[in-house]
């Protein structure tokens, strides 16, 4: 069989969905379950768009030493240098360079002409070619480009040296009809497209990014670039777990192979979810809460005789275990590091101490610990920046015939403050008393508050979006106690602000 490469693009295209930002150490976190994932290419981002950016794809290049690494750049001499200086510490780096092609973008955001566009393309392909030999070429809004057009600009593209070159849909537009039929036209009319691997990016404007990536790879795509739940610009990527998982489970139909180790799969989408806060929709394929439920007594009644008359896929491939009691208070440190690796999370030895001490708490709260339980320790404790503000007390007072008051002690660079407030509701007096403190501008976009498990005894999770001078993060905090878990959640989201102010290291 054939086979596919899986190109990861959650760092970077993923990371371009709003409120999806990562940190630097987030980052290199999930680039770790990438690669025991085992993807092909981890696209680590976009170096010369900041300086956030190039560190990150820089700290990648020198931890990760299994997939290749890839950094993208515009056609730009500063951007392909920068992407190098980023990248050159890889063990397999790849510079990927795009610029548009369509009509409509040449117009209206480049005003080039074609031919303005075609030279760019070979200068560019060529100048990245003399830092490495592994040099990718998109371009971009290819499915509403012209595709004769389309065929010389490949054709120069691997003429200047090109060994992947990438036809993406960038806008989410076309059909899988269409998407074969531009693949096989342009197999037929690049002389020289058996020297480059194609690869396809595809968005999901139109719900159909992985219908479309899978008919391209049926009309010859040997690279698919994707994202972990899905995540991106406007309505996200083609999802990696359901292009992965089509491509397994209907072997007969579609003849290829990835070099995915599934297990991981659900690992790494909790994880994306504990760093960025995006949920995956319940009856979301492969990774939702649904995907292996059955309700229906028909259903249900199948499944116990035989669990192949509903179930196309074994949860235990993707990663999701069977058990439901996974920890209490009595297990030992040993079982917890176990279960917290099973989990996809790799702690230094300090880490791994404070988010034990934290289920230890927690497990004496609740009768029974559950994997999404110890996920929320994670996320709480650990996924964090350096708390400028740190939570030190707080006090609720609420009632139907009570005003709810607030109390709150928070440190702030060694100083102890402590202020009070009323509010409309408990949550609203906590924000406000918090508010008043830390002195905050940012003004709150989004709260949500989930139940992580099952009964009274549940921890809660909430999220919040929080947003000031066009800066927008996501803050998240997980308690047994709700309104701890919200103050918690504020207090994370203004941690991140005060980060993003800071002045941040420049490139050379």
């Amino acid at each position: 069989m054939e086979r596919v490469l899986i190109f990861d693009t959650t760092l970077r295209d993923g990371e371009q969905s709003p409120g999806a930002s990562m940190n630097l150490g987030e980052k290199v976190l999930f680039a770790r379950q990438l690669e025991r994932l085992n993807v092909d290419v981890i696209e680590a981002g976009f170096p010369a768009s900041s300086p956030g950016d190039f560190e990150s794809v820089k700290r990648i290049s020198q931890e990760i030493r299994g997939p290749q690494i890839a950094g993208l750049a515009r056609t730009t001499p500063k951007d392909i240098d920068t992407a190098w200086q980023a990248l050159k510490q890889a063990r397999a780096p790849r510079i990927h360079v795009f610029i548009a092609t369509s009509d409509i973008h040449l117009k209206y955001k480049l005003r080039k002409s074609r031919e303005e566009v075609l030279e760019e393309t070979g200068r560019a392909v060529a100048q990245a070619k003399r830092y490495t030999d592994n040099v990718e070429f998109s371009c971009e809004d290819a499915t509403r480009s012209d595709p004769d057009y389309l065929a010389r600009v490949l054709e120069a593209a691997i003429d200047a040296g090109a060994t992947t070159v990438n036809i993406p849909d960038t806008v989410g537009y076309t059909t899988p009809t269409e998407y074969a039929k531009l693949l096989t036209q342009l197999r037929q009319k690049v002389k020289n497209i058996k020297k480059a691997v194609v690869s396809i990016h595809c968005h999901d404007d139109l719900g159909m990014a992985v219908a479309n990536s899978l008919a391209a790879i049926e009309n010859g795509a040997r690279q698919v670039e994707c994202t972990v739940n899905g995540i991106g610009e406007r309505a996200g990527n083609a999802s990696m777990e359901e292009i992965v998982m089509a491509l397994k489970t209907r072997k007969d139909f579609f003849n290829f192979e990835v070099g995915i180790l599934t297990e991981q799969i659900y690992p790494a989408s909790r994880l994306l979810t504990s760093i960025t806060g995006i949920q995956v929709p319940p009856n979301k394929a492969i990774v939702g809460a649904n995907a292996f439920a059955h309700e229906s007594g028909i259903h249900q009644d199948g499944v116990l005789k035989e669990k192949i008359t509903y179930e196309i896929m074994k949860p235990e491939t993707v990663g999701i275990t069977q058990s439901t009691l996974i920890l209490g208070k009595h297990s030992g440190r040993h079982a917890f590091r176990d279960r917290v690796l099973s989990l996809g999370y790799e702690l230094s030895e300090t880490h791994l101490n404070q988010a034990f001490q934290r289920f230890k708490d927690v497990a004496d709260k609740k009768k029974q610990v559950f994997d999404e339980d110890l996920e929320a320790i994670i996320a709480d404790e650990i996924l964090r920046i350096p708390d400028f503000y740190k939570l030190v007390n707080m006090n609720v007072v609420s009632g139907s015939t009570t005003v709810p008051t607030s109390t709150v002690q928070i440190e702030i660079g060694g100083k102890l403050i402590q202020d009070a407030a009323f509010g409309d509701g408990p949550v609203d007096a906590a924000y406000k008393t918090i508010s008043k403190i830390t002195k905050t501008k940012s003004h709150l976009v989004k709260f949500s508050v989930n139940a992580i498990t099952s009964g009274t005894d549940a921890q809660g999770e909430v999220m919040v979006i929080l947003e000031e001078s066009g800066i927008r993060v996501t803050g998240q905090g997980a308690h047994t106690d709700i309104i701890m878990a919200a103050a918690k959640a504020y207090i994370n989201a203004l941690n991140k602000l005060e980060y993003q102010k800071r002045p941040k290291g420049v490139p050379s």
